[in-house]
């Protein structure tokens, strides 16, 4: 089973609602679909989003890692994909979501080959997952009050709010949240992603004013910048919330050294960032060292999130999940054995 041919498709698609965080804001997605064909005709698909994140990986360096991807795996076995990724992953080490694209490309093309299914790799634990829904960053209040609006008739139950940094902008969307939460529905969880905008002093001003208030907070996700381990030291000693990492762990070598430095009680998983393999190791080691385990997603269509659907849905490892980008575009009911009905995921299995 040999690898015949590597096409990509560049795929724009509007956002329901302005996508604002911490680190910039945008209108559109902006991904490039990966489709690696054998010569046997099988393929397996993956997607390779844009981030600010990750600002290198821009639609143009995209393509040009993809050209280039498809040279060098043309003509070698799929059954050596293990080796092809380590490979992409040494030699485009800043470009780790293009790379994990490709990766996940190559996994399934794999997989189809060899006749596994994706859920039943992962073990088939679970065939229902509940995601929460992102509220981004939003300082005007008909936005707030429309998107809210939208989730809650959707029927989601948890939310993870997008926080600036700037603690006199953020604790009055807070409230806000809350006030619409406590006037439309019951029952429901707040969860908090800085994404690197805050402080040790910013993030210790917000932490007392929530106490303050009142306000039961899930977890924190990412306050500080992605490398201030001495401030996220301090914050994690301080907090009466969960401390979750995202930004700061891409890869089983960044989640080793968070965890001799004990800086977080979980880590936010994210197929998109850290493909297939280095996922797997991540979850192992996560476990071993009793974190909590969250899975994420960038802004991907279901090609991509259907990835770390099938991860969480497999193994039935995390804790929390956060799938919900395809929530913020147009999208179908059902994309092969997943069926999509907010706030969840259904896997039929034959």
């Amino acid at each position: 089973m040999i690898i015949k041919n590597l096409i990509m498709k560049t795929i724009i698609k509007p956002l329901k609602v302005l996508f604002s965080t911490s680190l910039g804001s945008k209108k559109e997605m902006k991904s490039v679909l990966v489709k690696i064909t054998l010569d046997n005709g099988i393929y397996g698909l993956g997607e390779c989003p844009t981030s600010f994140v990750s600002r290198l990986e821009t639609i143009e360096t995209i393509k040009e890692i993809l050209t280039y991807t498809k040279k060098h795996i043309k003509s070698k076995s799929i059954n050596d994909f293990e080796e092809i990724v380590h490979f992409l992953r040494t030699r485009f080490f800043m470009y780790p979501m293009t790379v994990s694209g490709v990766e996940v490309a190559l996994f399934r093309a794999y997989l189809n080959a060899n006749g596994i299914d994706e859920h039943i790799y992962w073990g088939a634990n679970l065939k229902i997952l509940e995601t929460d829904i992102t509220i981004p960053f939003l300082t005007d209040l008909n936005s707030i009050n429309s998107w809210l609006n939208y989730a809650i008739k959707k029927g989601f139950k948890i939310f993870k709010l997008k926080l600036s940094g700037d603690v006199k902008q953020d604790i009055p969307l807070l409230s806000r949240v809350y006030e619409i939460l406590n006037d439309f529905t019951s029952g429901y969880k707040i969860r908090i992603d800085g994404n690197q905008g805050f402080t040790e002093k910013t993030f210790l001003k917000l932490h007392d004013i929530i106490e303050k208030k009142g306000y039961s907070i899930e977890f924190f996700e990412q306050p500080l910048k992605k490398n201030d381990f001495l401030g996220m030291k301090i914050i994690k000693k301080y907090s009466h919330f969960p401390i979750i990492l995202d930004e700061t762990v891409f890869n089983s070598h960044e989640l080793n050294h968070v965890i001799s430095e004990n800086i977080c009680d979980g880590v936010n998983i994210k197929v998109a960032k850290s493909g297939i393999l280095e996922s797997k190791r991540m979850i192992e080691i996560a476990k071993r060292y009793n974190l909590k385990l969250m899975i994420g997603c960038m802004t991907e269509t279901m090609i991509g999130l259907s990835a770390g659907i099938y991860l969480a849905c497999g193994t039935g490892q995390f804790d929390f999940v956060d799938l919900d980008s395809i929530y913020y575009i147009a999208h179908k009911r059902n994309y092969g054995n997943i069926n999509l009905v907010p706030p969840f995921f259904f896997i039929n299995m034959s």
